[in-house]
């Protein structure tokens, strides 16, 4: 999408790289101010409480994800040994990403929807195409980030339910396979067309659409 725009549109590909570089470092500064506020301050010591996008962009990562749609940030470190409750503080550390990109895809959608309403923007022009790729990317980041494998955040809340001995072994293949099992099915998705997370597009769009009031399918396509 990302060398669509820039070739066909490149105004909106500035409006694409930021709604990416706000999203991630909006996710990551969720991390580090989560771990922060239940009283472990490594994020902060490392630099990483802030929302400066360079504190938290991977060079590495940003780039397959502005070009194939899938990569990553520098994970936000914390020690869980500074924890009052380390098992149920770590998920909600891991889970306030998830909810941050939540809150950022509601607020784009409240504004677009007011600025719809106000008359200031119709057709889609820049603004408008800004505000639902903000909600649709922050959605996507929401549904994918909950996957219950590492070393996503879902894991967290995972490793927190498979707490009996007798879950070791089920912890040790998910710990052990799960990223290489989601790694390959990201290859797949990038590399066929094979729609391998559906189950994360189909509830992503449907709640892009309930928050929008309109098709965000419909709108995209528009564009590319």
């Amino acid at each position: 999408m990302f060398l669509e725009l820039i070739t066909q549109a490149p105004i909106m590909a500035l409006a694409w790289l930021a709604v990416i570089l706000i999203s991630i470092t909006v996710h990551e500064f969720a991390h580090a101010w989560a771990g922060d506020r239940l009283g472990d301050h490594t994020a902060e010591q490392m630099g990483r409480l802030t929302l400066n996008p360079l504190a938290h962009i991977d060079p590495i990562g940003v780039i397959p994800l502005l070009l194939l749609g899938f990569g990553w940030a520098k994970p936000v470190p914390f020690n869980p040994y500074n924890l009052q409750d380390p098992k149920w503080d770590s998920v909600k550390i891991a889970l306030a990403g998830p909810a941050s990109n939540l809150i950022v895809a509601t607020l784009a959608a409240i504004v677009l929807r007011g600025l719809s309403t106000a008359g200031v923007i119709g057709d889609l022009n820049l603004l408008s195409f800004f505000l639902i790729l903000l909600v649709i990317i922050n959605l996507f980041l929401l549904f994918f980030n909950i996957i219950p494998i590492h070393p996503l955040d879902g894991s967290k809340l995972l490793d927190a339910l498979l707490v009996k001995p007798e879950h070791q072994k089920i912890r040790n293949a998910i710990a052990t396979y799960g990223p290489r099992a989601l790694m390959f099915l990201i290859l797949i998705s990038i590399f066929t067309s094979i729609s391998v997370f559906s189950f994360i597009s189909t509830p992503a769009y449907m709640t892009c659409d309930a928050l929008v009031g309109e098709s965000c399918t419909a709108v995209l396509m528009q564009v590319f």
